[in-house]
């Protein structure tokens, strides 16, 4: 059984897709970070970075003790190789699906991330800020668009890349894309969107973030934190 601490976020639901894809056995134990939940003692140990989604595995491979294991890239590499799933053990193919996993994980994510904070949740907009990463998520949305236009996947088959690409795309309106500029992007996308697994996975987060937008205190309490706001571990 995999105990999943998750929220509902693109980090999130690359973890959910996988449980999803897999039929693994999972639990959800909801962490709310608008609340602070992030910030638990027990939480952080397991997630020292006190960022979800975190998850232990009750049985794990072999035997013996529960393992821990935080960060969203980290977690489907742990998993693909828990279940013989969506991440190869060949050599070539493996690395060609690790290396877009990484690509997500240095570039996707944080630049798709900082798009969001400063053009939808920052109180002070910064305009070069806010161009600086709409540019930036347009020039990544295109090295997509480039690596799909004579394949079907990112990396051969569909495989832990895409499930770790494809959330960071979701919110593509706001972060100010029009994948209709992206043809090979936008097809790939309806591919995914459509999967069964998907579906669930989403249909599952509205389930259990059921709040209205985000309020100043939530806010207060993601995008203010410092050293003196992270708690010591149980």
């Amino acid at each position: 059984m995999i105990d999943l601490h998750y929220w509902t976020t693109p980090n999130g639901h690359k973890i959910t897709i996988f449980l999803e894809e897999t039929g693994t056995p999972y639990r959800v134990i909801p962490v709310n970070i608008g609340k602070g939940d992030q910030f638990k003692p027990d939480f952080l140990s397991i997630a020292p970075n006190n960022r979800i989604p975190a998850m232990l595995d009750t049985e794990p491979a072999g035997g013996g003790e529960p393992i821990s294991v935080f960060e969203s890239g980290a977690m489907l590499v742990y998993l693909g190789d828990k279940t013989g799933r969506f991440l190869p053990q060949a050599l070539r193919p493996r690395t060609e699906v690790l290396q877009w996993l990484f690509w997500q994980m240095a570039g996707l994510g944080p630049m798709a991330g900082q798009n969001g904070h400063f053009n939808v949740y920052a109180s002070e907009k910064i305009p070069y800020a806010m161009k600086r990463y709409v540019d930036e998520t347009s020039r990544l949305y295109k090295v997509m668009d480039n690596r799909l236009a004579d394949r079907e996947f990112l990396a051969g088959d569909y495989s832990i890349a895409d499930m770790a690409c494809y959330p960071w795309v979701v919110p593509f309106k706001v972060h100010g894309q029009d994948l209709d500029q992206f043809k090979h992007l936008k097809r790939w996308f309806e591919s995914i969107r459509t999967r069964p697994a998907v579906e669930r996975a989403y249909a599952l987060a509205a389930t259990i973030n059921t709040a209205a937008p985000m309020s100043d205190e939530a806010k207060k309490i993601l995008f203010g934190q410092t050293a003196s706001t992270l708690a010591k571990p149980a």
